[in-house]
């Protein structure tokens, strides 16, 4: 096969959650171990940091790799979904798996599965490709970031050094639950018996869950916003974060640069503070410098696409990832604090969400382009019109993503905004 080959494989012969929904997920970890056993136990191999929650995982994963590749050590990173390429998924020092890697694996996975004969889900199979990937290529540390939940997902047979729960919002409540309590246990799945927890957000529907399922396991547990706050922030001449942060009431960092964009990256920051901290008294060697570089170059160091990610000017251009009700105010907030004479909103759905708490949040009096995005789960652009009527969003529909984007941008005057959101997908079409 050919890489093109190679991707029809993984996308269209196994299942796959992001494309198909709830029917790809898997109660079970047989295959997962499985796997594992077939490839000698990788995992074993390199030390982890092991990253859940329903919001913000994919940015303190890319903010803590940047660190550790700062600090000198060969870092892989597992992340998902992808928005270009499969190969984002799997990373070593900010650098793609090569294509020619893809192939062979996937080739003598189906060689070797004549054998085994077992049919893993894509995610599964991706799993075990990266962890086979990190062994070979000798990492000295891996972060890993959850799939989905966090018992019960394929990357939960690590120990890791530090295990990160960042926050928790009501998202694939079919699967985890219908109550922050039910999905912080599905989240809480991922603290091992002895090992540092950092919840990143402090929630009085879900403190006591981590309390008490880190009792059980004899895991310290540490609540990184009671310790770490970001005082204030401005922004620089290239648009980065300047934070000044404080620990525990007192000035710790007076400047802290990311290039990450988005706001909310002031709700992540103190989970990657405190993970570092951690790290530190367990002797790995991060400098205040190495911490300071990473964060200031995340983006740069990692690759990370999607995160208030600004595509062009006049008119302004950005999309986001965000997805969920908790995700979509953050992104909102930082809508209404950037200068536009009229905004632009490039919107699509997918259909097992719950569509009317995301609408609910979004502004009325911006001008809506509804689509969908070119997969199984979207919405339909004419069902997704007719419900954001009912909220007074208002607008025209279009059937594929970049004709909503570029019948915005025509209409967009250079003072304008135009932004694009509202699924991973939606964004993936227009990076």
């Amino acid at each position: 096969m050919d890489y093109s080959d190679t991707l029809e494989f993984l996308f269209s012969r196994l299942p796959m959650y992001q494309r198909i929904g709830p029917a790809a997920y898997k109660d079970n970890l047989d295959n997962t171990v499985l796997l594992d056993d077939f490839y000698g136990n990788p995992h074993r191999n390199f030390k982890t940091i092991h990253v859940a929650g329903t919001n913000g995982k994919g940015s303190v994963s890319h903010m803590l790799a940047a660190v550790f590749q700062a600090a000198g050590f060969k870092t892989g990173l597992y992340t998902s979904p992808h928005l270009k390429d499969f190969r984002e998924r799997i990373r070593i020092n900010g650098e793609m798996i090569s294509t020619d890697e893809v192939v062979n694996w996937v080739e003598n996975y189906r060689i070797n599965n004549d054998l085994w004969n077992i049919e893993p889900s894509f995610f599964e199979l991706t799993v075990a490709m990266a962890f086979d990937y990190f062994a070979q290529k000798e990492v000295e540390v891996a972060v890993v970031e959850v799939g989905l939940g966090g018992r019960l997902d394929s990357t939960n047979i690590i120990t890791p050094e530090v295990s990160i729960i960042t926050n928790i919002g009501l998202d694939h409540t079919a699967l985890l639950g219908d109550s922050l309590e039910k999905i912080a246990i599905e989240k809480a799945g991922i603290i091992k018996a002895g090992i540092p927890v950092v919840i990143g957000s402090t929630q009085i529907e879900t403190k006591n869950v981590f309390e008490e399922v880190a009792a059980l396991k004899l895991a310290p547990v540490f609540f990184a916003d009671q310790e770490y706050s970001v005082v204030y922030g401005l922004t620089d001449l290239d648009g980065n974060q300047v934070l000044s942060v404080n620990k525990n009431g007192e000035k710790l960092y007076p400047q802290v640069k990311l290039d990450l964009k988005g706001m909310y990256q002031q709700l992540n920051l103190p989970a990657v503070l405190k993970t570092v901290e951690l790290l530190r008294d367990m002797g790995w060697e991060i400098s205040e410098e190495d911490l300071l570089r990473g964060l200031a170059s995340a983006k740069k160091m990692t690759g990370l696409m999607g995160r208030w990610q600004v595509l062009g000017y006049n008119p302004l251009l950005v999309c986001d990832t965000a997805h969920n009700a908790e995700g979509m105010k953050e992104v909102v907030l930082q809508i209404n604090q950037t200068p536009f004479e009229k905004l632009h909103i490039v919107l699509g759905l997918v259909r097992d969400k719950d569509p009317e708490k995301l609408l609910g949040i979004l502004p009325s009096d911006a001008e809506y382009y509804f689509t969908k995005a070119d997969i199984p789960r979207a919405m339909e652009e004419k069902e997704l019109a007719k419900v954001a009527a009912e909220f007074g969003l208002t607008g025209s529909i279009y059937s594929s993503v970049s004709k909503a984007f570029d019948v915005a941008r025509s209409r967009a005057g250079k003072n304008d905004m135009v932004f694009v959101g509202g699924s991973t997908f939606v964004v993936a079409e227009i990076l």
